[in-house]
């Protein structure tokens, strides 16, 4: 055989080992790929002034990263009271307080920074007002199925707060 022959040969059988399902290179995937898809909530470190957990202890909630670059969150307390009215438009001072207090939700965009293991998120609209309009960088890793994201500016005064999720299946 000629030396180009066995060159050619060679680098094919190298690229199609690549491209092999569980090949190390095949698997190599960007943060922001690796960011995309659905992630439900485990645990959450946010302490309001009274150092009792904001979400309590088992948060409920979920976060969704698209490929196209949006982003939808929503956090909740599981012990929030149901409205003894059964209608949104007549819950009392204490529903209402704790609905505000147990529920965050927002939307937008978002970009990943694969150098600073971060991204940024550009809220366009939340239930705490606040946010709209604004941006929050927040740093992230992933390993396997766990996504851990420290959040530097809660919606409560405090420490930066972790945040961590599972994929959803």
């Amino acid at each position: 055989m000629n030396r180009r022959f066995i060159l050619s040969l060679s680098a094919i059988t190298a690229l199609g080992l690549a491209l092999l399902p569980g090949s190390a290179v095949a698997q190599k995937k960007s943060l922001k790929d690796q960011l995309v898809g659905t992630w439900t909530i485990v645990s959450i470190t946010t302490k309001l002034s009274d150092g009792s957990f904001a979400w309590g202890s088992k948060p409920k909630g979920l976060v969704i990263f698209t490929d196209s670059g949006r982003i939808s969150l929503q956090l909740m307390r599981s012990d929030r009271p149901k409205f003894a009215s059964n209608n949104r438009e007549m819950g009392t001072p204490d529903e209402n307080k704790a609905l505000v207090l147990g529920t965050v939700s927002y939307f937008g965009t978002y970009s990943v920074n694969e150098a600073n293991k971060a991204f940024t998120i550009r809220f366009e609209g939340s239930a705490y007002p606040n946010l709209e309009g604004t941006e929050q960088t927040r740093s992230f890793t992933i390993e396997g199925d766990q996504l851990t994201v420290t959040n530097p500016a809660p919606t409560v005064a405090g420490p930066p707060s972790r945040l961590i999720y599972k994929r959803a299946k």
